[in-house]
């Protein structure tokens, strides 16, 4: 690792103790202090140290995701009893951490924004701070709906922010995105403003994969919104991509993580084990559910190729597998080993290997080359043309989950054409009747439709859960059913109301309703849905 990485890995602990650190205890009203005054850092110091901060709370939804779209249930050997993931019985002093660690980084962000506006050399690092002010609030409005966006981060300025509504932050996202991807195309290639360089932890200071990234989360919120209210904003918008098209390549933040140090890659100390090599948090409290597993050996659909890549004794069928809820005979972690991923060893003694957890410096993923291809196919079957057609992005799909899988330790070499054409036909003869692995034989678009997302949702598989998660509530895929484990993710103590037995957002912070005189009130739920929900479970 280089001098200037270490030396961002050292800025990263001060700066996410002065930006982010009372996040996960309080609510942002409590701590939001005025950005313009709370310190002097450059951009050069605080963009990659809230980069990194970005990646160790991805955990937070990586974790949530994982619970609530069926990859993960309770294991042997622990108590959950009365657990809120199991009766999905939300209050306002439930999953806290969603709000709070979007708004721990958002700060930073608008710090940087606040600092550089106006500050011509430092314009590269203004637009990217407002690629990634986007990508936080559409988090942050997927869950919550309204949340204070015009001013919400004032700090000590404004202790009771407005609400903004949902719908409208959505609109105002693209035109963020939009500012800002004008802004890296104008000055990409100066030599009078600074560049990114190595403060540009993501994309080693490449501005077209800036731009393209930015493009992927404009295509993010318009087909998230194209069903619903804004369906004639979104239909508009599809038309406005800037030219360099989208990121179809694994985007990671990778600020040079340290095996030696606690500052390894973040899912893999939380997953698997600490640098001290304890076991992580989780690493043997959750075991994958019968729900996903069923997408592997033959129950719903044959692969078992990537389910070699993801269970470990996957092929020896005594990978353990729960349903979420059932208490009674559960079976426990693999003895000897952290948990149910591939590899071999255990805490320190584990070497890099391929599939999710690869290894202790490997980068955290946040956006899948595979969903980008998913998404470029949903906008083709909806008449959108963007980038190749609906069949050949659901092809590609499949091919760069497998790509991302299949790749070991810390290597970012892709598979060869002829390996991942080679996987793809397999996958197709293995489920030959399938219209949700071969797209030809979908003759409808809802067919095609429930195709595309459930193979976004096989991709996602613990790679992002919250993703999963909420194209679940927009689309109501891939579709439940009975209460048996193989039929539905559905928690068998869940408390909801809704005819599919589920959520649909989270409610806000206790602090927040606390402080904050302006907090929605009246809110369920099971019942208060995401403007752009019109799944009908």
């Amino acid at each position: 690792m280089t001098r200037i990485m270490k030396r961002f890995l050292k800025l990263t602990v001060l700066l996410t103790i002065i930006f982010a650190a009372p996040g996960c205890k309080k609510s942002y009203l409590d701590i939001n202090e005025n950005t313009n005054s709370a310190t002097s850092s450059s951009p050069e110091l605080v963009l990659p140290a809230t980069l990194n901060n970005t990646a160790s709370n991805f955990i937070t939804y990586f974790n949530y995701g994982a619970w609530m779209a069926g990859y993960q249930a309770n294991a042997g050997g622990y108590s959950f009893s009365g657990s809120t993931f199991f009766t999905y019985n939300w209050n306002s002093g439930t999953n806290n951490g969603l709000f709070n660690s979007a708004f721990s980084d958002l700060r930073s962000y608008q710090y940087i924004i606040t600092s550089t506006s106006g500050v011509s050399k430092y314009v590269l690092f203004n637009a990217v701070a407002r690629v990634m002010k986007s990508y936080y609030y559409q988090i942050l409005v997927d869950e919550y709906g309204n949340v204070p966006y015009t001013e919400g981060l004032a700090g000590v300025d404004n202790l009771t922010p407005h609400y903004d509504d949902a719908a409208t932050i959505y609109k105002s996202l693209v035109t963020e995105i939009d500012a800002a991807i004008a802004q890296l195309k104008a000055n990409g290639s100066s030599t009078v403003v600074k560049a990114l360089g190595s403060a540009d932890v993501m994309f080693g200071g490449d501005v077209t994969k800036w731009i393209q990234f930015a493009n992927n989360i404009k295509l993010r919120i318009l087909t998230r919104a194209q069903d619903g209210p804004l369906a004639s904003f979104a239909a508009t918008a599809f038309g406005t991509f800037s030219a360099e098209g989208f990121l179809t390549s694994d985007v990671l933040i990778d600020p040079g993580f340290v095996s030696t140090s606690a500052r390894q890659n973040p899912l893999w100390n939380t997953y698997h084990s600490t640098y001290t090599g304890s076991n992580g948090a989780y690493a043997a409290q959750q075991i994958p559910t019968k729900w996903i597993f069923s997408f592997y050996n033959g129950t719903k659909l044959s692969d078992a190729t990537r389910g070699a890549l993801i269970y470990k004794n996957y092929a020896a069928n005594t990978t353990p597998t729960n349903q979420l809820g059932n208490e009674s005979n559960v079976p426990s972690w693999i003895s000897g080993y952290p948990a149910w991923y591939i590899g071999v060893g255990t805490a320190l003694s584990a070497p890099a290997t391929q599939g999710i957890l690869k290894s202790r410096v490997m980068g955290q993923l946040i956006m899948p080359a595979a969903e980008t291809y998913f998404l470029l196919a949903e906008a083709a079957l909806k008449g959108h043309t963007l980038s190749g057609d609906a069949a050949t992005n659901f092809d590609n799909g499949i091919r760069a989950s497998y790509n991302y899988l299949q790749k070991s330790g810390t290597t970012t070499t892709s598979a060869t054409s002829t390996v991942l054409d080679a996987y793809l036909a397999a996958y197709k003869a293995a489920n030959a009747g399938s219209y949700l692995v071969n797209y030809n034989l979908a003759t409808t678009n809802a067919q095609r439709l429930e195709a595309i997302i459930t193979q976004k949702y096989i991709a996602l598989n613990f790679v992002n859960g919250y993703e999963a998660w909420q194209e679940y509530k927009r689309t109501g895929y891939p579709a439940v059913s009975g209460t048996s484990a193989t039929t539905t993710f559905v928690s068998l103590q869940s408390s909801a109301t809704t005819a599919d037995r589920l959520p649909v957002r989270n409610l806000y912070p206790t602090t927040e309703y606390n402080l904050n005189p302006n907090v929605p009130t009246g809110l369920s739920a099971y019942t208060s849905k995401i403007f752009w929900d019109v799944n009908t479970n």
